[in-house]
């Protein structure tokens, strides 16, 4: 998860920023692979985590280190604006060495294997980084290959076949829906988790939204439009906090939106989309003309596969502090970690604050604090120039910034600008630099 929104700042600035010196990317014989602190994953959370770390003073150079092979860095959470023909997707990316600090060591390189009781991870290259305490934030791998079918349907651009979960794909999404003019249209959502709950959703709102525009589609009496819409999702609910899936159910029936509930899309044949049932049911076919599939996802196997994940191959940490279950020196936050709350940016603005602060507590011996309530948050689009901003913790309660003045279980236009403007901007300038603490504000 990663943006990159290029505002509009001062010549004078943007000449600074050229004279910055980018972090150093260590090679295969770096002078030091001896850390405090190393971060694995350059995505949101390692970078929050990595930079509020460094924004405390008690870290010299080179003290931290990040390891990720990626080039890039990509907000992700973007990626739905711009499956809705809101945002242009090189404008949601940035060099990652761009973004690491100075202070930083910066290994360009793959994890191939973590050594927890030796306090060292090995990197595919063969390297070996030695640590006093560890992050581990990669995030999740989203599997196209999960369904049968989907890779050679996105890749195909003749296909009306696209995803916003990849970054090749979620701009043919925008294209598919505009060029879309008849037929059978399905939007689905996967069994188990994925990051950001609602964006499967998300993107079939913003496309009843353009079709009903353009006189596509009729709200009002959707059985003599052109279109028809599905949404074919692997739970038995729109969402899973009661509050806000009881406005979208709402919502889809309004709209006149088929609900195929525990439809598990597992192939596509043709125009024939393939979904398993639960409890070993007769699968379900269905014919479609426009698809936005959803590929599962999951821990990285060398996550997975490793001392330090749980049953389910995710980072096994305490749901309260983010440190590991069985080693005191490990942590992890987003995608990566066990943490049972929903799997987005906006948790990882609660989740970062707390680990530094734990992690600190650690280190100089104190007992760690108890106090992540398992915050998440979802800004649902369900049109163009309206958000319904869900936010809860654990056990799908609500937890509301802005409850005393909107209702926010319903769409609101206000929130639209947040979701669009606000948080790509306050991502790319603070979220990644450390300095900002979702609902609680900027930090200092």
């Amino acid at each position: 998860m990663a943006t990159l929104l290029r505002t509009g700042a001062c010549q004078k600035a943007a000449s600074a920023a050229h004279t910055r010196a980018f972090a150093s990317v260590a090679p295969a014989v770096s002078s030091s692979r001896s850390h405090k602190v190393v971060v694995v994953g350059g995505g949101t959370a390692g970078m929050t985590v990595s930079h509020q770390l460094l924004r405390t003073g008690k870290f010299s150079q080179d003290d931290i280190a990040i390891v990720d092979p990626a080039e890039w860095h990509h907000y992700q959470p973007g990626w739905t604006l711009v499956g809705g023909g809101l945002k242009n997707k090189e404008d949601l990316r940035q060099p990652l060495t761009k973004l690491v600090d100075p202070k930083l060591k910066f290994y360009n390189e793959q994890v191939g294997a973590f050594a927890p009781e030796e306090n060292l991870i090995t990197l595919s290259n063969g390297d070996k980084v030695n640590y006093e305490q560890l992050v581990v934030a990669p995030g999740i791998n989203v599997d196209t290959s999960t369904i049968k079918g989907l890779p050679e349907a996105l890749a195909d651009p003749k296909s009306l076949v696209s995803t916003i979960f990849k970054y090749d794909t979620c701009d043919k999404a925008s294209r598919n829906i505009k060029d879309f003019k008849k037929g059978n249209a399905i939007f689905t959502h996967p069994a188990g988790a994925i990051k950001c709950a609602g964006a499967p959703q998300k993107i079939m709102w913003l496309a009843s939204d353009h079709w009903q525009r353009t006189g596509l589609y009729n709200y009002q009496d959707p059985s003599s439009s052109p279109i028809n819409i599905s949404f074919a999702t692997g739970l038995p609910v729109m969402f899973g906090v009661p509050k806000y899936s009881a406005t979208l159910e709402a919502l889809r029936k309004e709209r006149g939106i088929e609900g195929l509930f525990q439809h598990d899309l597992i192939e596509i044949n043709g125009d024939t989309a393939i979904f398993a049932r639960p409890d070993g049911a007769d699968k379900v076919t269905k014919k479609f003309d426009l698809l936005h599939a959803v590929p599962k996802m999951g821990p990285y196997a060398f996550v997975k596969n490793s001392a330090l994940a749980d049953q389910a191959g995710y980072v096994d940490v305490d749901q309260a502090t983010l440190q590991h279950k069985k080693f005191a020196n490990v942590w992890s936050a987003g995608d990566a970690s066990s943490l049972p709350t929903s799997k987005t940016a906006a948790a990882i603005t609660a989740q970062a604050p707390i680990l530094v602060s734990n992690m600190l507590r650690s280190m100089n011996g104190q007992e760690v604090e108890a106090s992540y309530d398992g915050y998440t948050s979802c800004p649902l689009l369900t049109e163009y120039g309206k958000v319904l901003l869900a936010e809860f913790k654990y056990g799908g309660v609500p937890k509301e910034t802005f409850g005393k003045l909107f209702d926010q279980g319903a769409p609101q236009r206000a929130f639209y600008y947040l979701k669009k403007d606000f948080f790509p901007w306050v991502y790319q300038n603070y979220m990644v630099k450390g300095r900002w603490g979702g609902p609680k504000g900027f930090i200092r």
